[in-house]
């Protein structure tokens, strides 16, 4: 799942990013309400971390201009401020939830896992490719009733291809998807993760479901048995 992070204090962004990402997810960072709204609407983002004090435009304004726009991203408003004004202030302009500063990360850990859940109770986002489940809220993946385990990286890349189930998607997809935007590394570690899915999810099932499509990318498909 990709998270935006739209805070100016450096120090903190920086770390929540670190922590999210460790857990998984993958995190886009801006440090003023210009740029944090210019991402956010130029990128599908499951969740948006929207401190009210910014620079450029205040988190109020970016939160009523996305909500203007018809997007409905859960937004997490985040606030040095203290109050009940404030807090009515931040729901009014369309924030899902609101988190005071100084705040507990595993607080703010649960507050994303409980909006993440809401939106996949409204939008069914479990996967189902033939018998391979992909769970995006409980991480979970199961193949014929059969849980496997996979790291954050994995799962993540798993997902992105299990999304666009029956399409083809390019590595250049895979890692804007999957990496941040300002990852420069090698673009082949792509070809380690799936290589490593079908170890995990195809070989000790006797399937073939993940499909390299020459010069073009990768595609998800229910998988027939491996001959």
């Amino acid at each position: 799942m990709r998270l935006l992070i739209v805070e100016d204090e450096k120090r903190l962004a920086t770390s929540l990013a670190r922590g999210l990402s460790a857990e998984g997810y993958v995190v886009d960072v801006a440090h003023d309400g210009v740029d944090g709204l210019h991402l956010a609407r130029e990128r599908d983002y499951d969740l948006i971390v929207l401190d009210i004090m910014l620079p450029g435009l205040n988190g109020y304004r970016v939160c009523s201009q996305l909500r203007a726009d018809g997007d409905e991203t859960p937004i997490l408003m985040l606030t040095a401020k203290d109050g009940e004004y404030d807090e009515a202030e931040g729901l009014d302009t369309g924030a899902d939830d609101y988190l005071t500063k100084p705040f507990s990360y595993v607080v703010l850990q649960a507050r994303i896992r409980a909006l993440l859940r809401r939106r996949t109770r409204a939008g069914a986002l479990v996967l189902r490719i033939g018998d391979l489940t992909v769970d995006p809220d409980a991480r979970r993946v199961e193949r014929a009733g059969t849980e496997i385990s996979l790291t954050a990286r994995e799962f993540a890349v798993l997902e992105h291809l299990a999304r666009h189930a029956g399409q083809v998607v390019s590595k250049a997809d895979i890692l804007a998807g999957v990496w941040d935007f300002a990852y420069d590394g090698d673009p082949n570690i792509v070809e380690v993760y799936v290589s490593v899915l079908r170890r995990k999810i195809d070989v000790p099932f006797g399937r073939r479901s993940i499909r390299t499509v020459r010069g073009a990318g990768y595609r998800l498909e229910p998988g027939g048995r491996d001959a």
